[in-house]
Protein backbone atom coordinates (compact mmCIF):
# COMPACT_ATOMS: atom_id res chain seq x y z
CA UNK A 1 0.00 0.00 0.00
CA UNK A 2 2.91 2.44 0.73
CA UNK A 3 3.29 2.45 -3.36
CA UNK A 4 -0.22 4.20 -3.53
CA UNK A 5 0.86 7.45 -0.59
CA UNK A 6 2.99 9.51 -3.01
CA UNK A 7 -0.15 8.93 -5.94
CA UNK A 8 -2.16 10.32 -3.63
CA UNK A 9 -0.66 13.03 -2.62
CA UNK A 10 -0.13 14.09 -6.34
CA UNK A 11 -4.00 13.51 -6.62
CA UNK A 12 -4.23 15.72 -3.90
CA UNK A 13 -2.22 18.26 -4.80
CA UNK A 14 -4.01 18.38 -8.51
CA UNK A 15 -7.43 18.54 -6.67
CA UNK A 16 -6.06 21.55 -4.72
CA UNK A 17 -4.80 23.00 -7.87
CA UNK A 18 -7.85 22.86 -10.01
CA UNK A 19 -10.20 24.60 -6.95
CA UNK A 20 -7.15 27.48 -6.56
CA UNK A 21 -7.91 27.42 -11.13
CA UNK A 22 -11.74 27.51 -10.06
CA UNK A 23 -11.74 30.46 -7.72
CA UNK A 24 -9.28 32.61 -9.92
CA UNK A 25 -11.37 31.49 -12.82
CA UNK A 26 -14.79 33.44 -10.58
CA UNK A 27 -12.39 35.64 -9.57
CA UNK A 28 -11.03 36.95 -13.30
CA UNK A 29 -15.10 36.83 -14.00
CA UNK A 30 -16.00 39.33 -11.32
CA UNK A 31 -13.05 41.71 -12.99
CA UNK A 32 -13.67 44.42 -15.70
CA UNK A 33 -11.92 45.59 -18.69
CA UNK A 34 -12.32 48.19 -21.54
CA UNK A 35 -11.79 48.17 -24.94
CA UNK A 36 -12.05 51.04 -26.96
CA UNK A 37 -11.95 52.53 -30.81
CA UNK A 38 -11.58 55.43 -32.42
CA UNK A 39 -9.72 57.19 -30.21
CA UNK A 40 -12.08 56.49 -27.43
CA UNK A 41 -15.00 57.42 -28.92
CA UNK A 42 -16.69 54.40 -28.04
CA UNK A 43 -15.32 52.39 -25.19
CA UNK A 44 -16.89 48.84 -24.33
CA UNK A 45 -16.60 46.99 -20.97
CA UNK A 46 -16.13 43.23 -20.65
CA UNK A 47 -15.86 41.40 -17.50
CA UNK A 48 -13.08 38.43 -17.77
CA UNK A 49 -15.38 35.92 -18.17
CA UNK A 50 -15.95 37.45 -21.83
CA UNK A 51 -19.12 39.24 -20.90
CA UNK A 52 -20.14 42.40 -22.94
CA UNK A 53 -21.54 44.64 -20.04
CA UNK A 54 -21.46 47.65 -21.19
CA UNK A 55 -21.41 49.91 -24.30
CA UNK A 56 -20.59 53.98 -24.38
CA UNK A 57 -20.53 55.62 -27.41
CA UNK A 58 -19.72 59.39 -28.11
CA UNK A 59 -22.88 61.21 -29.81
CA UNK A 60 -20.24 62.71 -32.22
CA UNK A 61 -19.54 59.19 -33.87
CA UNK A 62 -23.55 58.81 -34.68
CA UNK A 63 -24.12 59.71 -38.17
CA UNK A 64 -27.12 58.14 -39.99
CA UNK A 65 -25.38 59.24 -43.08
CA UNK A 66 -22.65 56.97 -42.07
CA UNK A 67 -24.27 53.38 -40.09
CA UNK A 68 -21.18 51.36 -41.23
CA UNK A 69 -18.53 53.32 -39.22
CA UNK A 70 -20.63 53.26 -35.86
CA UNK A 71 -20.98 49.13 -36.73
CA UNK A 72 -17.23 49.06 -37.51
CA UNK A 73 -15.93 50.87 -34.47
CA UNK A 74 -18.48 48.89 -31.53
CA UNK A 75 -17.08 45.70 -33.32
CA UNK A 76 -13.72 46.86 -32.89
CA UNK A 77 -14.15 48.05 -29.52
CA UNK A 78 -15.65 44.55 -28.44
CA UNK A 79 -13.04 42.98 -29.78
CA UNK A 80 -10.52 44.71 -27.64
CA UNK A 81 -12.60 44.51 -24.61
CA UNK A 82 -12.43 40.51 -25.34
CA UNK A 83 -9.30 40.39 -26.30
CA UNK A 84 -8.27 42.02 -22.45
CA UNK A 85 -10.71 39.84 -21.12
CA UNK A 86 -8.52 36.62 -22.34
CA UNK A 87 -5.81 38.13 -21.36
CA UNK A 88 -6.70 38.82 -17.94
CA UNK A 89 -7.61 35.47 -18.06
CA UNK A 90 -4.52 33.95 -18.90
CA UNK A 91 -2.88 35.94 -17.08
CA UNK A 92 -4.36 34.90 -13.63
CA UNK A 93 -4.77 31.10 -14.77
CA UNK A 94 -0.43 31.71 -15.39
CA UNK A 95 -0.03 32.93 -11.99
CA UNK A 96 -1.41 29.39 -10.69
CA UNK A 97 0.05 27.28 -12.35
CA UNK A 98 3.39 28.73 -12.49
CA UNK A 99 2.95 29.67 -16.54
CA UNK A 100 2.57 26.15 -17.25
CA UNK A 101 -0.54 25.94 -20.57
CA UNK A 102 -2.29 23.20 -19.05
CA UNK A 103 -4.15 22.71 -22.32
CA UNK A 104 -1.59 20.85 -23.70
CA UNK A 105 -1.83 18.08 -21.32
CA UNK A 106 -5.71 17.19 -22.28
CA UNK A 107 -4.40 14.52 -24.60
CA UNK A 108 -2.76 12.85 -22.03
CA UNK A 109 -6.24 12.32 -20.36
CA UNK A 110 -8.17 11.40 -23.48
CA UNK A 111 -9.19 15.05 -23.92
CA UNK A 112 -9.14 16.50 -27.74
CA UNK A 113 -5.98 18.65 -28.15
Amino acid sequence: MADQNPMHGLLRQAQEMQKRLQELQAEATRERVEGAAGGGLVRVTATGGQEIVSIEIDPSVIDPADPELLADLVAAACNDALRKARELMQAKMGSATGGLDLSKLSGLFGGGG
